[in-house]
């Protein structure tokens, strides 16, 4: 990681950011001077070494959102900005119309399990951290969307709904908060290199639910991006880097895309 845009020991919260997408952004924003909080569903008691303190939070969870808060605020002061990237995904057919595999079909427990981290837990961990915010009279958060959001996504429709949500928070408070000096951005990533929500796992379901070869899925996948490659996790966590920073103070309640144009 390099140093290539002054955070001024902003403080910054990092939901999911033990792993994957949010470990990249975590530590990206810590190489360029920003104070780390991850917050992760993880319970071991050593802070990763792309953060500056680990606290161990469920996002779905209203007083353990409140208590990682409270935490940060009591440690450092005050809070500064709030990444909501932890997400999960499930890739499942409405209804499996193939017949080969129902445990591939949605089901309830999908519906709410997808909904409850991708859309209650930003929700929760905003309002968190907006109670700060307006105290401050600053504060931005950044909303880690995806391309599947706005585009929509087969075999993916409950996660690509719950992109869509978070697409509607951003707008919504952006306006709501914008007199309190508050700031609200999007981030919608592509296809990107594998993290653990794009596992095996993921992708042999992801192929069922789209009648392909898993084996055969990245070439599809690369294929489909006008840039033909995949994304790079830092070329994400870049863009967050910029949207905490001051250089972006005009930039608010909109969702940008880092697709390699795939997305309109």
């Amino acid at each position: 990681m390099k140093n290539w845009i002054d955070l001024d020991r902003k403080v910054v919260i990092v939901t999911g950011g033990a792993s994957g997408v949010g470990a990249s952004i975590s530590a990206t924003l810590r190489a360029n001077g920003a104070i780390v909080v991850v917050a992760d569903l993880r319970t071991n008691d050593d802070v990763p070494t792309w953060s500056d303190r680990f606290v161990t939070c469920d996002t779905t969870d209203k007083a353990s959102v409140e208590a990682l808060v409270a935490d940060v605020v009591e440690t450092y002061g005050r809070v500064d900005a709030l990444v909501n990237n932890a997400g999960v995904n499930r890739p499942r057919l409405l209804v499996d119309f193939y017949g080969e595999k129902p445990e591939y079909e949605a089901s309830e427990a999908d519906f709410d399990f997808i909904t409850g981290v991708n859309q209650k837990g930003p929700f929760l961990c905003a309002q968190a951290v907006t109670r700060r915010f307006v105290d401050q009279q600053s504060g931005v958060i950044v909303n880690i969307s995806s391309e599947a959001g706005a585009e929509g996504s087969v075999g993916q429709s409950i996660y690509a709904a719950t992109k869509s949500a978070l697409n509607g928070f951003t707008r919504s408070w952006a306006k709501e908060l914008g007199q309190h000096g508050i700031r609200v951005v999007g981030v919608a990533p592509g296809i990107n290199k594998r993290t653990a929500m794009n596992s095996d796992a993921n992708y042999a379901a992801l192929a069922y639910t789209r009648g392909l070869d898993p084996d055969l899925i990245d070439d599809d996948y690369a294929s489909s991006i006008p840039l033909r490659r995949v994304g790079e996790l830092g070329e994400i966590a870049d863009l967050v880097s910029y949207l905490v920073s001051d250089h972006a103070s005009y930039i608010t309640g909109t969702t940008l895309n880092v697709t390699g144009g795939k997305s309109r």
